[in-house]
């Protein structure tokens, strides 16, 4: 399977050995870290870094809601691949990102999926609206009909 470059965004992400089952392919499990870390780098890069100490901390108390994923081709190699994102939906307190994982030259997806994510209160731990700021942050990654 190839793939063809829709919008959001490519982050480059590393697969270490401890990602590897005992069948020396990526564990099933591994793919969702593989997300986080993609999303964490992202974020982090454009100012939005996942520290309690910081003064946004509230603005991205995320938590996920659901979970969906298809596996392709197992990759069985350490070493750089990518994680291709982008939001399929922005509502008021919640994102629905879409994700492929890739090979490092983009050319096959190993697995592509589907995340939901809510903003809570982190007081209340009750869905909570999104920050005007961090809405306008979002907008870079939702999808573009082709």
């Amino acid at each position: 399977m190839t793939t063809t470059l829709r919008s959001g965004h490519i982050q480059p992400v590393q697969i270490h050995f401890d990602d590897l089952d005992a069948m020396g392919v990526v564990h099933n499990a591994r793919y969702v870290l593989l997300l986080e870390r993609a999303l964490s780098g992202y974020w982090a890069e454009r100012g939005w870094p996942f520290d309690p100490a910081l003064p946004h901390f509230a603005d991205i108390f995320f938590v996920v809601r659901e979970f969906s994923i298809t596996y392709h081709v197992p990759i069985s190699t350490v070493g750089e691949a990518a994680v291709h994102f982008w939001l399929d939906h922005m509502g008021t307190t919640s994102v629905v990102y879409g994700f492929r994982v890739l090979s490092a030259d983009h050319t096959v997806v190993h697995a592509e999926g589907r995340r939901v994510q809510v903003r809570l209160d982190p007081a209340t731990l009750r869905p909570s609206p999104m920050s005007e700021p961090l809405r306008d942050s979002l907008r870079q990654l939702l999808a573009v009909t082709l």
